[in-house]
């Protein structure tokens, strides 16, 4: 029951938030409220509804952003060749970085691995920085990381810290890059590195990575995208310092780089670039592009099988076969790449212990026909693999080795059912789905400056987000 006095603060309490004029009716017992304001449902004043503007106070401006122009990516060639492209984004932080046009697919006249090695010898000491530890307190001063990580084509070093310490991070990648001093003892722990990733490769329970390798290897073999991306044991001790120059000097080159940035503005960016990326010379001497390998991949075709036991002892992982088949699709360059990628995701596909949910593809081919079909598949995934010369179309699957005949045609068939009228709604789906991946990805500044970099690298410009969207939709 409600007193006096609750009932008076009750109504101050109201009047002083919303400041209504309350009158109490104590003596009655009962609590009366009454209420005016300007616009009641009264008889004396209009019904104005939330949707109509209030008369009497004028309409609002607006600011408008133009999203293309935000988003534009400003390229510029220097005079040695040399392309800086920069995409500005708010923010404390940016990422700025190199990109060489140079990978594993450049090893044809020279030991595999070589790439593999400037992987894990990147920022360690160069003529500026004593050893890496140095590298690393410099960065903290602005609280950077720096990476580097190496593909079939392109090599990549990347530096993440505040917008205030461009000067120092640009300065540093051109140190790491072109005067890295590659001592013995750190080619000698390079080489125990390397080492223990290729076993660490052969026990890993999730075998995608070697897959991805062996896939590669049958679908080329022996020439360009085919030839390995992990060192082969037999070469680790072949790779040294003169032998590193070598592959250096031909394809660490300024008109086969890019100076890629997010986060900071295009003069500034430029302007470090001449200073520090522009009149230096490299280490290794002078660059001759000469020696750079140009052979298109050729698409062989063929089985590579290997036959080692990837149970880890005594462990709850089931033993398992996995297959990866793959068809020739095709380059990053030509038109078809877009509904390769529509066609990838419509397959989709993952693990038979996902959990379901929003955005997490359970409708896809691969978790419709294959995995919820037949209970005894582990995994059915789809892979796309794009180049500047070709490209794989894959499906990782894998189930006990007593089923594994079984699998092959349960895949293959999939395969072959690519090849019939996608139903519409599948289609809206992966398309939907695709332009959700992109532009979640597009979110993260590290994912947009490689996206800027590899572009830029490989056709010199740079296709914007709202450009690949209106593609997928077509």
């Amino acid at each position: 029951m409600l007193n006096t006095s609750h009932l008076n603060l009750l109504c101050l309490v109201i009047s002083s938030c919303f400041g209504w004029k309350c009158e109490t009716q104590i003596s009655t017992g009962k609590f009366g409220i009454a209420v005016y304001r300007k616009y009641s449902s009264g008889s004396r004043y209009p019904n104005i509804s939330l949707s109509a503007p209030l008369p009497g106070i004028p309409k609002p401006v607006f600011a408008s952003v133009d999203g293309h122009e935000q988003c534009e990516t400003k390229i510029t060639t220097l005079e040695n060749g040399l392309k800086v492209a920069s995409q500005n984004k708010f923010g404390q932080f940016c990422t700025v970085g190199i990109l060489v046009n140079s990978g594993s697919r450049h090893e044809t006249k020279y030991p595999s691995g070589i790439a593999h090695f400037l992987e894990k010898l990147a920022f360690s000491s160069t003529a500026q920085y004593g050893s890496k530890d140095e590298i690393l307190l410099t960065l903290e001063k602005h609280g950077g990381i720096c990476d580097c990580q190496t593909s079939r084509d392109t090599t990549m070093y990347a530096v993440s810290a505040e917008v205030k310490g461009l000067d120092t991070v640009v300065s540093l990648l051109s140190d790491a890059v072109l005067q890295p001093r590659l001592l013995d003892e750190e080619i000698e722990m390079t080489r125990m590195a390397v080492r223990f990733e290729l076993e660490d490769l052969n026990m890993r329970p999730d075998p995608e990575p070697l897959l991805t390798e062996m896939i590669h290897a049958a679908a080329y073999r022996g020439n360009t995208v085919g030839l390995p991306r992990f060192c082969p044991v037999d070469n680790v001790e072949k790779i040294d310092k003169k032998l590193l120059h070598t592959y250096l000097r031909s394809y660490y080159c300024p008109e086969r780089m890019v100076l890629a940035g997010v986060g900071i503005e295009h003069e500034q960016l430029v302007a470090c670039a001449r200073k520090y990326l522009l009149d230096v010379k490299p280490v290794w001497g002078a660059s001759t592009p000469t020696n750079v390998d140009l052979s298109v991949a050729q698409y062989t075709g063929g089985i590579v099988r290997d036959m080692s036991d990837v149970s880890l002892g005594p462990t709850p992982i089931p033993e398992l076969t996995h297959i990866m088949i793959g068809l020739e699709s095709c380059s990053f360059l030509e038109e078809d790449f877009i509904p390769f990628a529509v066609l990838n995701m419509m397959m989709g596909g993952g693990g038979s212990f996902s959990a379901g949910g929003p955005g997490k593809g359970m409708f896809t081919r691969l978790y419709l026909n294959v995995l919820n079909r037949h209970h005894w598949m582990y995994n059915a995934t789809s892979y796309h693999h794009s180049y500047e010369d070709s490209g794989l179309l894959c499906i990782h699957a894998s189930a006990d080795p007593r089923q594994v005949r079984e699998m092959v045609e349960i895949i293959t068939r999939e395969f072959i059912q690519m090849a019939g009228t996608a139903g519409e709604m599948e289609l809206a789906r992966a398309k939907t789905q695709l332009k959700s991946m992109l532009m979640m990805n597009l979110e993260s500044r590290p994912v947009i400056f490689e996206d800027v970099g590899r572009q830029v690298l490989a056709t010199g410009t740079r296709k914007l987000p709202h450009e690949l969207c209106d593609l997928i939709s077509e």
